[in-house]
């Protein structure tokens, strides 16, 4: 969650607000969920593939399918439709 919600604000800092002020009162707004669920998607880099097989990415946290399924699953607990 702090690494999504740094990136977003290096790059819509309205957005950032909107998201970290409704993870501060335990409700996303649908928005700010559908921005989370595609950059967990979009930043999975221990994929298990090669150099030659997949993308690498470098940056400040790792994320994994798994981290991916786990905040996916945890949106829609919260009435998301991912």
């Amino acid at each position: 969650m702090a690494a999504w919600l740094a990136e977003t604000g290096h790059h819509d800092r309205d957005a950032a607000h909107e998201a970290r002020t409704g993870w501060e009162r335990g409700a996303l707004s649908e928005r700010a969920a559908q921005d989370l669920a595609t950059w967990v998607t979009a930043r999975i880099t221990d994929t298990g593939f090669t150099e030659d097989e997949g993308p690498y990415v470098a940056g400040p946290v790792r994320i994994t399918p798994s981290d991916r399924d786990i905040v996916h699953d945890w949106l829609r607990a919260r009435g998301h439709r991912i």
